[in-house]
């Protein structure tokens, strides 16, 4: 039976064109200090094309569907402290690749494997030094003109044909996207009720106290990683977008803002659910959460097939604009109606970033927002707020397949005009959402996101 991998090689090999060959690299180790190294974790493009997790590997694919693999030898005395090798010999089986060769062959061989091409593709601005080594390589085919050898004359960048790949997720990737919702949504679960029982029982409750739950939950259920440094934010950290879990105490009466997901199997999870860390919202807290859930309820309204990637945020926005006026969080007199908000924007001092982003074998996936076919219609618009002249282009048509996150909130700093009740309250509310044919899934709701929900939850 032919894998998914062998099937992706050949789909991505039909693309390179008469002559083309295309070079692959998985991500480096990095040392993290001293004799020790930063656990390792595989390049996804490589990994796309594989589904091999060594480090110092390479793949070689050419037009006509021809898959060398470069990776480490067997050597029984370093497996002895690192681990099991597959080594070449195997890998032709394992892999399903036409030859596999020693990673300490790849400068002797790459030369050969370049020449009489007519376009070399790998991954621009990926890896360092990877452009100047394919140049090594190419000079060497070039010393070889007088016996007939011709060079690449032209080099592509890989990406923009693996990221339109990779940007529509499917049966397989899905399954094991919707895995890992799951186990994120179930750690989230634990991640509350910890902090409501510890707060019950008079205990001091920390930040890293739920940082640890979240772990313990994606290891337990098989994950590999966490997908990204999770957030985990008491109080007014809630207000620090990219806050780190820390040794902030989490205090009865304030919220918990918590940001956190798996990796399983190479592919992301992403979820945010912000409550309170005694299982009680506040009247001003409840206020602002429940506006921040009707904005993703908007803009989970507006994702569907033929819709545009753009189109959630803007329905988030208009929901948060209004919200924003009616509760007093802006001055109606100062800034206008809810068009005027959304105009000048007038609503980035409490809602700064987008509404989501692509997802998959990375948190923050690769794919162009931007519809490739319309690229060429540009206009051009003055920021209200920068004064820097922005260049906008239709945002990409979403198809069945694509997976976003859907993630709007609110952060209340203290600020001259703005209610102090509201002051140090940050909520977000996130879930992964696949588009289907007629509409989208979401992936993540294993975990309450209704305000009633959740402190009957916390209850429990």
């Amino acid at each position: 039976m032919t894998s998914i991998y062998t099937q992706r090689r050949a789909r991505l090999a039909a693309q390179l064109g008469a002559g083309g060959i295309a070079i692959v690299p998985t991500a480096p180790q990095y040392g993290r200090n001293r004799d020790s190294e930063y656990l390792y974790r595989h390049d996804s493009y490589f990994y796309y094309l594989t589904g091999f997790t060594e480090p110092d590997a390479w793949l070689v694919l050419s037009a006509e569907g021809e898959s060398t693999l470069f990776c480490q030898p067997k050597d029984l005395e370093r497996e002895i402290w690192d681990g099991y090798r597959l080594g070449p010999e195997a890998a032709v089986a394992a892999l399903d690749v036409n030859a596999a060769h020693s990673v300490a062959e790849l400068d002797a061989r790459l030369p050969r494997l370049l020449e009489n091409r007519s376009q070399v593709w790998f991954p621009f601005a990926t890896h360092a030094g990877l452009a100047a080594r394919v140049e090594g390589w190419m000079d060497q085919v070039r010393a070889r003109v007088r016996y007939g050898a011709l060079c690449p004359a032209q080099q592509g960048d890989l990406c923009e044909l693996l990221d339109e790949m990779r940007l529509i997720k499917d049966a397989h990737e899905l399954a094991i996207m919707r895995r890992a919702g799951a186990i994120s949504a179930r750690a989230h679960v634990r991640a509350m009720q910890r902090s409501s029982r510890m707060l019950r029982a008079g205990e001091d409750v920390r930040e890293y106290h739920l940082d640890a739950e979240l772990l313990h939950a994606f290891r337990e259920e098989g994950s590999q990683y966490p997908a990204y440094s999770s957030i985990v934010a008491s109080g007014a950290n809630a207000c620090v977008l990219h806050y780190r879990a820390d040794t902030a105490p989490v205090r009865a009466g304030e919220l918990v803002l918590i940001d956190a997901g798996c990796e399983l199997d190479g592919y992301a999870s992403d979820i945010t659910r912000t409550f309170p860390a005694d299982g009680r919202f506040t009247g001003p807290q409840r206020a602002l959460y429940d506006l921040v859930l009707e904005s993703q309820k908007a803009a989970i309204a507006a994702i569907r097939p033929g819709r545009r990637f753009n189109d959630p945020h803007d329905a988030a926005v208009a929901v948060l604009a209004q919200g924003m006026l009616d509760l007093g969080l802006l001055d109606k007199d100062k800034v206008g109606g809810v068009q005027d908000v959304i105009d000048k924007r007038a609503y980035f001092q409490f809602y700064m970033h987008r509404t989501g982003h692509w997802m998959g074998m990375d948190v923050h996936d690769c794919g162009s927002y931007v519809e490739p076919g319309e690229v060429g219609r540009v206009s051009e618009r003055k920021d209200p707020l920068s004064g820097e002249l922005i260049k906008d282009r239709p945002s990409r048509i979403l198809r069945p397949g694509m997976v976003l996150t859907v993630e709007p909130g609110i952060y209340v700093r203290p600020a001259p005009g703005v209610p102090g009740q509201f002051h140090g309250i940050g909520i977000r509310i996130e879930d992964d959402a696949v588009v289907t044919d007629d509409g989208c899934e979401l992936m993540t709701r294993g975990v309450p996101v209704e305000g009633d929900e959740i402190e009957a939850l916390m209850r429990a």
